[in-house]
């Protein structure tokens, strides 16, 4: 089946994002960086914040768990926007080559409700697409099947065959695929470029 749409994770697709960046600043020292995501801040604790949980309800028990830690908890939110590092090199370029063929671009984002408007004012090419699911918005996260239907549903309801999913975890592309989407694990932008032209879309 011919794809005609296109759907794009955001996070370490569209947009280079990883709480590091911000934390390689704050700390000064890559080790107690790593440490601090790893044990304090990780991504099982941010998971929650995915799934729609306010960060005025995580960040104080994180607090209230590790005080010594406050300041850098705290950055979570107050420093958000610090975690990330611009685009992904090159995808800017074949989203305007998409556009420019006037595929329907979507996303299927994790991320919490309460920042997407920093991340659309921070990056304007996230505007382009048609619509973006938000995992916070929807109280429900990948690989989750129910936020492929919800993507679907706001698509329009295309036969998931139409549809190119990209994501970067391969367990959120194994998700769609098993749902019947046409799927890319992306690894950057010459892979995904090869992808899309493999499906006669560049």
């Amino acid at each position: 089946m011919p794809v005609s749409y296109v759907l794009f994770d955001l996070g370490n697709v569209i947009v280079d994002w990883d709480p590091m960046h911000l934390y390689r600043r704050r700390f000064g020292d890559e080790a107690k960086a790593r440490w601090f995501c790893d044990t304090i801040c990780t991504m099982d604790w941010h998971k929650a914040h995915d799934a729609g949980v306010s960060m005025d309800e995580t960040i104080p028990a994180l607090v209230e768990q590790h005080p010594e830690h406050a300041d850098h908890i705290r950055a979570w939110r107050d420093e958000w926007m610090g975690m990330f590092a611009g685009y992904e090199p090159g995808v800017p370029a074949l989203m305007a080559r998409l556009e420019e063929r006037r595929v329907p671009l979507y996303g299927l984002s994790n991320v919490s409700h309460e920042v997407m408007d920093d991340i659309a004012e921070a990056f304007p090419l996230v505007k382009v697409l048609r619509d973006l699911v938000v995992s916070g918005a929807e109280g429900v996260i990948k690989p989750d099947p129910a936020i492929f239907e919800i993507a679907l549903d706001r698509m329009g309801r295309p036969d998931p065959g139409e549809v190119l999913f990209i994501d970067d975890r391969r367990d959120n592309a194994e998700a769609a695929e098993g749902l019947g989407f046409q799927t890319h694990h992306f690894q950057g932008a010459p892979g995904l470029e090869a992808s899309l032209k493999r499906h006669d879309l560049l």
